[in-house]
């Protein structure tokens, strides 16, 4: 069980106006925004004590890696139940079709029986009566084996219910290891290995690192410029006096105009109405944070 949310560390407020003041005196980029990252809870999916998890804070997973493992035992010992039934139904299976072939056998010969004293009637060398015993008998036989037919859809019909069971304890025991939904490194870890865990207790907080979020502003002025797909020039704090300047690729525009998020605008914008815009900005050396200011400029 995963859920994805956009996970933004808290900024002094006090920083935020000083980085607003700081750049409406630069004037040299076109919006403002954080650095975010893209995060998917992971969630036990079964409920049992965790066997093993050894998940941690900071550490990098891999898609597809597995991350720890509930308890499996009552279901294995279910699974082995349900097993030993379907070995006893397949048994009633093979005995009914076993009475089955009986029945065709003693059928076979009571048809023969049937077609000899016929022949004789004919001859006035056997009676009605005995040929109305033998095409009771006849009749007798057929029921028989369409009873046993009808048992077998019975049974059959039960042997499917228990595969079903089976494939679902299955599906459940599957569910008990933790596989790691995407590549990327652990933000939070919230249960330790010995815990009993239930069906949809997040585990831990994971997110790809390597390609962040700008979250920026515009105006609908500037919102001409901003072209979804193109590139922009992204810039963060090199030092106290420099930017280093980035490349990154606006994803995402807002198709409604939203009030300029109390936080980061100043008393004369309160009442504006601004466009939320996301720049992907690749990140393989890390230097880029959750929470991080950046500075985009479009075109």
């Amino acid at each position: 069980m995963k859920q994805k949310k956009i996970y933004t560390s808290l900024i002094p407020m006090a920083f935020l106006l000083f980085l607003v003041v700081g750049c409406s005196q630069d004037q040299t980029s076109d919006a403002y925004g954080q650095f975010e990252a893209e995060e998917v809870t992971v969630s036990a999916e079964t409920s049992g004590i965790l066997k093993s998890f050894t998940v941690q804070e900071g550490m990098k997973l891999e898609e597809g890696q597995k991350a720890g493992q509930v308890d499996s035992t009552q279901l294995a010992l279910r699974k082995d139940e349900l097993l030993a039934s379907v070995a006893s139904i397949r048994t009633n299976i093979a005995k009914l079709e076993a009475q089955a072939d009986v029945y065709r056998e003693q059928l076979n010969t009571a048809q023969k029986d049937l077609q000899r004293f016929t022949n004789l009637k004919q001859n006035n060398a056997a009676t009605q009566q005995q040929i109305d015993q033998a095409q009771g008998q006849v009749n007798v036989l057929n029921k028989q084996i369409n009873s046993v037919e009808v048992q077998k859809q019975s049974v059959y019909a039960e042997l499917q219910t228990m595969k079903a069971r089976i494939a679902q304890v299955e599906d459940q025991i599957k569910k008990t290891q933790i596989i790691n939904p995407v590549s990327g490194t652990v933000l939070s870890s919230f249960a330790e290995q010995g815990e009993l865990v239930t069906t949809g207790k997040p585990l831990y907080e994971i997110a790809n690192l390597e390609e962040m979020i700008l979250r920026v502003y515009v105006s609908g002025a500037q919102l001409p410029n901003v072209i979804l797909g193109e590139q922009a020039e992204v810039l963060i704090d090199k030092n106290t006096e420099e930017n280093e300047s980035l490349t990154g690729v606006v994803r995402w525009i807002a198709s409604e105009a939203e009030f300029t998020p109390r936080m980061i605008q100043t008393k004369e914008e309160r009442v504006t109405q601004v466009y939320a815009v996301e720049i992907t900005v690749p990140n393989p050396d890390g230097k880029l944070k959750i929470g991080m200011p950046g500075e985009v400029n479009f075109r």
